[in-house]
């Protein structure tokens, strides 16, 4: 079932949660290097758990990491990986937190490199998935098939997050030609 599908049969208490995502960041764009982060920090995340989860713990999760600046997580210490790894708001994992710091530091470079982390992913857009999994493991901690697969789809790079009939889809079209280069 799809995510679009799976969030019409959703009880009213968890389909406003999903359908804000959905609808409104699901496939679409992001030009931000801070936010582009923050979808790849939440993926990481994600790892294991539901979906959901993160939605909830968004908020938490931008106040932990001080929405998602790059330039203060990559200069996080053992204070704040402690503080990090005591915050219940948040997933408290020691590899996704070091992760976290880790990309941030790499995302840095590339924005030394490429002017930023979009140009980074423009640079080497399109490829296939497997392509993209291969490149995201060489230069990135803790990204598996997965992980890329639906950080590329949540943020335009890969097709897929929409079904043809589904309401958002063309609006996707329209914002991202992105998906029009497979």
């Amino acid at each position: 079932m799809s995510y679009c599908t799976a969030i019409e049969s959703m009880p009213e208490s968890r389909k406003n949660l999903h359908k804000n995502y959905h609808d409104k960041l699901y496939g679409f764009p992001i030009h931000d290097d801070n936010e582009l982060f923050c979808r790849l920090v939440l993926e990481i995340n994600q790892a294991g758990l539901s979906w959901e989860t993160i939605l909830k713990k968004e908020i938490s999760f931008r106040k932990a990491y001080h929405n998602f600046d790059i330039k203060k997580v990559a200069s996080y210490g053992d204070l704040d990986r402690e503080r990090l790894l005591s915050d219940s708001g948040i997933i408290r994992n020691k590899l996704k937190v070091n992760a976290a710091i880790e990309n941030a530091k790499t995302i840095l470079q590339l924005q030394k490199e490429f002017g930023s982390f979009e140009k980074w992913i423009e640079h080497h857009h399109p490829k296939t998935k497997e392509e993209w999994v291969k490149l995201f493991k060489k230069t990135f901690k803790f990204t598996g098939g997965e992980i890329v697969n639906e950080f590329l789809m949540s943020i335009g790079y890969l097709p897929g997050a929409h079904e043809a009939d589904c309401k958002t889809y063309k609006k996707v079209l329209e914002t991202n030609p992105m998906w029009l280069k497979k």
